[in-house]
């Protein structure tokens, strides 16, 4: 069985600072060996709010990227994500994650 992927999109300063505008990212989901079919399906969600220290981790030598990552908005499926909603948000594999820098006009 493989672990569920998403598909992480940035912009502005998130792509600069990554070098990519998007790449496919595993979850880390179902790692434990339990037998009990409640405790597996509890797993397989990945919380949106554990997701910047999960790139933080991939991107080790990101400029800036966790200062980026902390004042962004984020998207699920082209749709905007409050941040008090980030605990509530429950990733299961397949989603369009987009990281969306604030934008200073001028």
């Amino acid at each position: 069985k493989t672990s569920p992927t998403i598909t992480m999109l940035y912009f502005a300063a998130a792509s600069t600072s990554i070098g990519l505008t998007s790449e496919q990212v595993t979850l880390p989901l179902g790692q434990s060996q339990t037998e009990s079919p409640e405790h597996r399906e509890a797993e397989l969600k990945f919380p949106l709010s554990s997701l910047p220290s999960l790139l933080l981790s991939l991107h080790p030598t990101a400029l800036n990227l966790k200062q980026i990552l902390d004042t962004s908005q984020w998207s699920v499926n082209v749709e905007m994500v409050d941040s008090d909603d980030m605990d509530k948000i429950e990733l299961k594999g397949g989603e369009e994650v987009a990281v969306i820098c604030p934008v200073s006009g001028g």
